[in-house]
């Protein structure tokens, strides 16, 4: 777990399903944090502040649904937002909600493919957002099993929805592949983890699969939906923004270390990524009201 941030023990206890704080506010001031606890948190009226997950952060738009997997940082500061009535919905339920044998299930297996890509939080498209925010808004009004029932249809319905975006990165959240659905392509990312330092070709990894460049390149792309070096880069890139926030080596040699033999190189691509430089963005994060918290 990262250094400086809040582990946040909240109030759900053994015998609820989940809790839910709706609230009007007037600013964000709750530290960067992690919890044991999958979040559905439901913003409005909060265009400008700035969304931290994991090691991705953007500023937010006047609507904002975001669900936070287990253990993962995250956070929303008031940056730029400038109106007093932002309204919020939070709410909070156990990683074990479902059982494990449950979620294998045939009817659930959209809701466990949410759950495993949580772990890098989902943000959910404007258009699911409007679906789905008047029966956020009311889950307060219903009560014991009625409740539970809605939570679980939100949830459903969420799982089936349309362009729902992944914000950290793979590496840095330590993420599952799972929900790839291929031991050849969990080889091939587990070697990429553990490689991603070194200098990675093509051939070495279509080896493993006994495929040739050509045919890897077409069976990881359909798989992933990402080029073998698209992959390859959000590994080091997740490596190097948690070395970043957890330790004082130059840009250079994070760099270096996380398999960026040029710098021009390793700043162009991280700013691609994510929209900042690498010396901008571990002053942002650092700025981002992080505290040590034990």
């Amino acid at each position: 777990m990262l250094k400086n941030t809040l582990k946040e023990i909240t109030p759900l206890t053994q015998a609820d399903c989940f809790t839910l704080f709706s609230r009007v506010k007037k600013d964000f001031d709750f530290p960067l944090h992690y919890h044991e606890e999958f979040e559905l948190n439901f913003i409005s009226n909060g265009k400008g502040a700035r969304r931290v997950i994991g090691d991705h952060m953007e500023e937010i738009n006047d609507l904002e649904l975001v669900l936070v997997g287990p253990n993962l940082v995250h956070a929303w500061f008031t940056h730029k937002c400038r109106n007093r009535e932002i309204f919020e919905v939070t709410i909070q339920f156990h990683k074990d909600l479902f059982d494990e044998k449950l979620l294998r299930r045939n009817q659930l297996s959209f809701i466990r493919t949410m759950f495993e890509k949580a772990s890098r939080g989902i943000l959910f498209s404007r258009e699911t957002i409007q679906q789905v925010a008047p029966r956020i808004a009311n889950l307060n009004k219903k009560h014991g099993f009625d409740s539970v029932l809605e939570l679980i249809s939100i949830l459903h319905d969420l799982s089936t929805s349309r362009n729902m975006r992944m914000l950290s990165d793979t590496a840095f959240t330590q993420a599952e592949h799972s929900f790839y659905n291929s031991r050849r392509v969990e080889r091939t990312i587990e070697y990429l983890n553990q490689n991603f330092h070194k200098t990675i070709k093509l051939n070495e990894v279509a080896r493993l699969s006994n495929m040739t460049e050509a045919a890897f390149s077409r069976f990881f792309k359909t798989k992933t939906g990402m080029t073998f070096i698209d992959c390859l880069n959000e590994i080091r890139l997740g490596n190097a923004s948690r070395m970043l926030i957890d330790t004082s080596q130059s840009v250079a040699e994070v760099a270096y270390h996380c398999g960026f033999n040029n710098i021009s190189n390793f700043n162009r691509i991280f700013k691609k990524k994510k929209g900042t430089t690498p010396k901008d963005f571990r002053e942002s994060y650092s700025g981002s009201g992080t505290r040590i918290f034990i």
